[in-house]
């Protein structure tokens, strides 16, 4: 039981990370990037049903992506293997992202910027993991 209530920790804390960097990207992404580049003007967001999905989805994801993370870092501290649960679950949705923009009929760029902004998500998103880890927050998996 502790260990799931464990797992459920780490998820939430994944989770809320994802949704708050998905929240501040949106906001970059309107007033910045949409405003001062031209080409990345359908980045651009309006707070409507597709912006709620898409933060319940970051948010969904990013609880998947804390329980994974901490099963991934187990007793072993490999910096390799951490790097590629990063990886992965910010390329999953990246790539995503990319197959939008190959069917869309305006350029690619502004589906590589959300791609970035994907992995960039799951690196915060290990970040605060990490540091709930080193602050006891979070017990990492420990029985094999």
């Amino acid at each position: 039981m502790a260990e799931r209530i464990e797992s459920l920790k780490a998820g939430i804390i994944g989770g809320l990370s994802v949704c708050f960097a998905f929240a501040i990207a949106s906001l970059l992404n309107t007033f910045v990037l949409a405003k001062y580049f031209q080409t990345l003007t359908s980045l651009q967001s309006d707070v409507n049903w597709h912006w709620w999905l898409s933060g319940a989805v970051a948010t969904f994801t990013g609880l998947l992506f804390g329980i994974t993370y901490r099963y991934i870092i187990r007793s072993d501290q490999n910096p390799q293997l951490k790097t590629g649960g990063v990886l992965a679950f910010g390329l999953v949705r990246g790539l995503t992202q990319i197959e939008l923009g190959w069917n869309s009929h305006s350029t690619i760029l502004p589906f590589l910027v959300l791609a970035f902004e994907s992995v960039l998500w799951f690196a915060i998103a290990a970040l605060a993991l990490d540091i709930a880890i080193q602050l006891r927050w979070v017990k990492p998996f420990s029985s094999i």
